[in-house]
């Protein structure tokens, strides 16, 4: 399960380029998360879209509607289950979510103005369906890697 939330000024992304997102961000935290390409997993992410008016978003001190329209801001809140989420596995979430928003963009690399968080949802905190949800329950699904189930049961004694 991961929520990706891309935040925006009003009008930065077109429909195409929010279409294009909506794969390529699933894709860019998918793959370092279960180890593998693994299309059938793309349905426990989610990609939401939040557009602010000028005068709703800050950068520096200064309301974007007085920096005027070279003020290329974005926040990308990445929140996943607990799981195999070491250090290196974080970075390469990041790097391949703003390699994604700048190929999206257009631009040969990402903005110094995006950011990304990506936040860790502790085992026992993400819900759906009625109850409460465990990475534990997903290794079987045959999505992640064996490298990954292993790890993953180790760190959870699952």
């Amino acid at each position: 399960m991961t929520i990706i939330t891309v935040n925006t000024p009003t009008g930065r992304l077109s429909q195409e380029q929010r279409r294009r997102l909506a794969e390529t961000l699933t894709d860019a935290v998918l793959v370092p998360e279960v180890g593998q390409f693994a299309p059938p997993a793309r349905v426990g992410f989610q990609v939401h879209f939040v557009e602010r008016a000028p005068d709703m978003m800050a950068i520096g001190g200064r309301l974007l509607a007085d920096i005027g329209p070279d003020a290329d801001v974005m926040v990308i809140d990445v929140a996943v289950m607990d799981g195999d989420w070491r250090q290196e596995v974080r970075t390469e979430v990041i790097e391949r979510v703003l390699a994604a928003l700048a190929d999206a963009c257009g631009l040969s690399e990402p903005s110094p103005g995006w950011w990304v968080n990506f936040r860790v949802i502790d085992e026992g905190s993400w819900g759906s369906s009625g109850g409460v949800l465990s990475v534990l329950s997903l290794l079987d699904t045959g999505v992640f890697t064996e490298e990954k189930v292993k790890v993953i049961r180790a760190a959870f004694g699952g």
